[in-house]
């Protein structure tokens, strides 16, 4: 089946129609930078604009950089507090006439994209997907099932959320080689070896492409693998999402 696939991220709003049964994109991806402030308001017109641009009516996955409750948002990290306790759902369905969408948090559905079709395919045990962009987001299985919302980005160093020190936007902010920055990943890493004991970790997100320079610099007991749809995990999360929601509603 055919589903649009949104992904929303702290620094753009990416979307491609895809086939939910191998993942492929359909569409090129279109990419619109989000909107400052990233607040309701903005970012709704920002989803409108990129619905617009495929001409989609009906079925839309979203995955949205917050924990997120059947629909609603329940976090903010790198976008708006005012988005606490807003039913995304409802909002963008609002915002785009004759849509159903469905969210879920961004690593979790990049996740599912890995998971099922991607580099975790086959892997049992803890599997811990991170997503590696304006924050890190993570999205975490046992034996290929979610268990949704986890926020390991938000665990603290030195009394601030540890993405603030060892995600993409700390590299590009501080203009750090990708030796240092991989150096401060693999602490973090090491940290989640200690607290969750994973079998595998898959890494995603924008630094991805980057991992075969990066590799040798990190450090782990678990299996270490790169996305396999890398940037892209999040929209063809997002659809295959909506594409089993749409399969639990059918039976």
């Amino acid at each position: 089946m055919k589903v649009l696939g949104i992904d929303i991220g702290g620094s753009g709003i990416k979307g491609a129609i895809v086939n939910t049964e191998n993942g492929e994109l359909l569409t090129e991806k279109h990419r619109i930078p989000t909107p400052r402030p990233a607040t309701p308001e903005l970012m709704s017109e920002t989803v409108r604009e990129l619905v617009d641009f495929f001409d989609w009516k009906g079925v839309i996955g979203c995955s949205f950089p917050a924990v997120i409750l059947d629909g609603k948002c329940m976090s903010a990290g790198n976008i708006s507090d005012e988005w606490i306790g807003t039913q995304v759902d409802e909002l963008f369905e609002n915002a785009c006439e004759n849509t159903k969408f469905h969210v879920g948090n961004d690593a979790d559905l990049a996740g599912v994209a890995e998971m099922r079709l991607g580099a975790g395919k086959g892997l049992n045990g803890k599997v811990i997907m991170i997503t590696i962009g304006t924050g890190i987001g993570s999205g975490m299985f046992y034996n290929a099932e979610l268990i949704p919302n986890t926020e390991l980005g938000h665990v603290l160093k030195d009394g601030k959320s540890i993405e603030k020190y060892a995600a993409d936007s700390a590299r590009e902010r501080e203009n750090l080689s990708l030796k240092k920055w991989a150096k401060r990943f693999n602490f973090f890493l090491n940290y989640m070896d200690r607290v969750l004991v994973p079998n595998h970790y898959i890494l995603g997100g924008g630094i991805s492409k980057y991992f075969d320079d990066f590799e040798k610099y990190l450090s782990s007991n678990a299996s270490i693998k790169v996305a396999q749809f890398r940037n892209n995990a999040g929209i063809i999360g997002a659809a295959m999402f909506a594409q089993d929601a749409i399969n639990k509603q059918q039976h």
